[in-house]
């Protein structure tokens, strides 16, 4: 644990986690120091427009002297491989992120949600599950409520539900949650790691500080990337897959199964339940174990969870029309989300390829040839955008026929026009958004606003027809 009281710390990055944390370090006596950084992580939550006007700041680390500070705070915004990043590793000085900062003084037990894809459904089922067994508990960790602005709120809480990501934990020396999940471990953040491994490393830091007593909940494919990797897990162990029926809680046509000792059989129907894909029933697995090893009853996880809906911009189905539906997944900026999102839309008819893409943005520095195979039993067409449109247009016109559009726009009025009815017209971009926009929830906004005008166009040309028919 780190001592606050009249010790002075440099905090870098100035967006909604580190200005959490320079008020936490002020509230508890610290003399607090601010380095504004770039963003640069695709985050769809909103920046703070003004800081505090007694918060002293400086533009670069180069002259800060060592001997001025005891404690470097960093928030997710700073890349790990950054030159910023090794100028502050120079520095000599003892570095956490806002996460161990706010874990350090928060007064409640903690569930930590980790990996690729799937934090923000998973933080919301369990949310769910613990309201209706009346737990009291909420949701921090990113930067839409960022753990070092809720440590007051923790003394009336039950549990607290941390979205941990991999810059946080990275920078993490005590934290220790009561219950860990880990649900993937895809390529993604490549421009900010110098390898897939210590992006696999960094998420597993979830689990370091656990006890034989605490619980890790961990989907199989990457618990076997942890022991390959060699990465010990001291908790007790629940595995989850939607693909490996080795796993503690599997999926089998359809329905969720359990072999848990005390805990066998099926446990959920996914025809029941609003959400649709393997994705989102491994997001309904990892729920599902929080609640059994919380000792909740099964009825009390279950009925919470079957109405739970991804969140906007994660494969929201926008509108359909004369048949043709049109799905917004602009929260999919790798690879593995792409992926989960052509698997998890309807088949055509007979089976054949009908879905139009729309993909493309800044590259994160991920293999594109990858998803190839895929591509070519699930999709018509690619419309390509954005500054990496030419690098994925490389990779995959050997497997689906490419267009490369110069706006989201013209690839959506592009895609509108090919389709027919059964089709599906799909924006899962697998890259980052900041070529075009300022972040991935402006770029579905603008798909969804795009969609909504055809459907006027629709409507107008026929006003007896029902658009979404």
């Amino acid at each position: 644990m780190f001592e606050l009281q009249d010790k002075n710390v440099l905090v870098i990055g100035l967006g909604v986690s580190g200005q959490a944390a320079c008020e936490l370090l002020r509230f508890h006596g610290s003399k607090v120091v601010g380095l504004e950084v770039a963003e640069t992580e695709d985050s769809g939550e909103p920046k703070i427009e003004g800081r505090s006007a007694d918060l002293k700041s400086v533009s670069e680390v180069n002259g800060l002297s060592p001997g001025d500070f005891n404690l470097v705070v960093v928030s997710p915004e700073l890349p790990a491989n950054s030159p910023l990043m090794n100028e502050v590793l120079q520095l000599g000085l003892p570095i956490i992120s806002e996460l161990e900062l706010g874990s350090q003084q928060t007064s409640c037990l903690s569930i930590a949600i980790a990996g690729t894809n799937g934090k923000d459904t998973t933080a919301e089922m369990i949310y769910r599950v613990l309201n209706n067994n009346h737990r009291k508990t909420l949701i921090a960790g990113g930067r839409s409520r960022p753990l070092c602005a809720v440590v007051e709120q923790t003394k009336q809480l039950d549990h607290l539900i941390l979205r941990a990501d991999s810059f946080q934990l990275e920078h993490t020396e005590f934290f220790r949650p009561t219950v860990a999940v880990l649900l993937n471990l895809a390529p993604d953040q490549l421009g900010h790691y110098r390898t897939a491994e210590d992006y696999a490393r960094a998420n597993a830091r979830v689990f370091r500080n656990q006890q034989v007593f605490d619980w890790a909940i961990i989907q199989n494919e990457a618990l076997a990337q942890l022991r390959q990797l060699q990465v010990e897990v001291p908790a007790k162990i629940i595995t989850f897959s939607a693909t490996d029926s080795t796993a503690d809680l599997y999926l089998d046509r359809g329905l969720i199964i359990s072999r848990l000792p005390t805990w066998s059989g099926p446990l959920l129907d996914m025809d029941h339940c609003q959400l649709r894909g393997p994705h989102n029933a491994e997001n309904l697995m990892a729920a599902l174990a929080v609640g059994h090893v919380l000792r909740l009853p099964l009825e009390n996880i279950i009925d919470p969870i079957k109405t739970c809906t991804a969140g906007p911009h994660r494969f929201e189905l926008v509108a359909e029309i004369n048949g043709v539906q049109f799905i917004n997944d602009s929260k999919a900026t790798n690879l593995d989300a792409l992926q989960k999102a052509l698997l998890a839309t309807r088949p055509g008819p007979t089976g054949e390829a009908n879905v139009w893409l729309i993909a493309g943005g800044r590259d994160k520095g991920l293999g594109f040839h990858d998803v190839g195979p895929l591509l070519s039993k699930r999709v018509k067409r690619a419309f390509l955008i954005g500054e990496a449109s030419e690098h994925i247009r490389a990779a995959w016109s050997l497997f689906t026929p490419c267009t490369t559009s110069h706006s989201l726009l013209e690839a959506v009025a592009e895609a509108a026009k090919a389709a027919a009815s059964g089709d599906v017209v799909l924006l899962s971009p697998a890259c980052s958004s900041f070529d075009k926009f300022r972040n991935y929830v402006q770029r579905g906004e603008v798909f969804c606003s795009a969609v909504k005008s055809i459907g006027r166009g629709v409507q107008a040309a026929n006003p007896y027809m029902n658009g979404n028919s």
